[in-house]
């Protein structure tokens, strides 16, 4: 049975309408929106005795462990839906549960470096395996100093992740691993078909307008993966950075230039500066926000890496000109 350890999400005061004039404030509000971690002391809902404890630290590896894993190990999710893993900052039941886990699931490529730090502080009896990396790195884009986390973005490669959480269940528990192969399988299957269903998405975009820009940089692998091309972003590959005057104002150029339908927001950043980009770029801002380094709450269209990977396709064909028909796994 999956947990996830609560937590409040803060947010950056208003917009500004003029970017130049009121630049000041805004990243001062941004600022604060970043540094704000919750007060509260969530509580550990676990109850199953005895069997194996693993940790899952983004709800993206934490639902395709629940998915492998069903009821056979206490999963606990660490970040809860929605939360940043770039800047999420543990609180003690986050420690109390690393402390007490068999296996940690962790991304890796510096993705969640507060929660990286304790799992490497972690007992060496603690299995620990870094989900994410053991996907090839793509080659560094113009600027990039850091390798890309976000592997996700391309289902084949959450398939590579899938199996290798099998392989660490199977070596946790090796009386389970008949389902947790089988269990396995059946994702791999469905990922195979959101691969191609994807593709098939993204092709009826109109050629001119398969062109991405979002708020910080983590739709590298989906970009390459299924034929867009990313325009530019306001931050990085980390939300711990902050855009300067000068590359906003050169992302406003480059849209005006690239004379796209749309660009999009996030649902982990506060989305007040993507907005007066778009407004000074004369630009749409898609409806739906895109779901970057979390999954949604439960409940909304992206509240398991399957229906994220299929609301964030959504979003981008409709918006930038394509037919969208929804994913129907056979």
């Amino acid at each position: 049975m999956a947990c996830f350890l609560d937590r409040d999400r803060s947010t950056a005061p208003g917009a500004v309408n003029q970017l130049c004039h009121r630049w000041p404030t805004l990243m001062a509000g941004l600022a604060i929106a970043a540094s704000l971690t919750a007060c509260a002391n969530p509580t550990d809902t676990s109850t199953d005795e005895g069997l194996p404890k693993v940790v899952a630290t983004s709800t993206i590896i934490a639902d395709l462990a629940q998915e492998i894993a069903a009821d056979e190990v206490d999963l606990t999710g660490i970040l809860p839906p929605g939360d940043d893993p770039h800047i999420y900052e543990p609180v003690p039941d986050d420690i109390k549960a690393i402390e007490k886990a068999d296996l940690i699931l962790y991304n890796g490529f510096n993705l969640e470096p507060a929660l990286i730090r304790l799992t490497e502080a972690a007992s060496d009896e603690t299995q620990k395996v870094a989900v994410g990396e053991v996907i090839d790195p793509l080659d560094f884009a113009a600027g990039q100093k850091q390798e890309d986390p976000h592997v996700w973005g391309d289902a084949e490669n959450a398939i590579a992740m899938a199996q290798a959480i099998r392989d660490a269940l199977i070596e946790l528990s090796p009386e389970d691993e008949a389902l947790f192969t089988a269990n396995a399988q059946a994702l791999t299957e469905q990922l195979t078909q959101l691969d191609t269903w994807i593709t098939e998405q993204v092709a009826t975009i109109p050629a001119e307008n398969r062109k991405l820009v979002t708020t910080h940089d983590a739709f590298q692998y989906y970009t390459t993966a299924y034929g867009l091309d990313i325009i530019g972003t306001l931050i990085g590959i980390s939300t711990e950075e902050q855009p300067s005057v000068q590359t906003v104002q050169k992302l406003v150029e480059a849209i005006r230039s690239a004379k796209i339908p749309a660009i999009f927001a996030e649902t982990t950043i506060n989305p007040q500066l993507i907005k007066t980009v778009a407004e000074e770029a004369d630009v749409v801002l898609a409806p739906q926000e895109l779901y970057s380094d979390s999954l949604g709450a439960p409940g909304s269209p992206g509240d398991s890496y399957v229906k994220m990977m299929e609301a964030n396709t959504q979003s981008i064909v409709e918006s930038l000109g394509g037919s969208f028909t929804a994913f129907s796994p056979q």
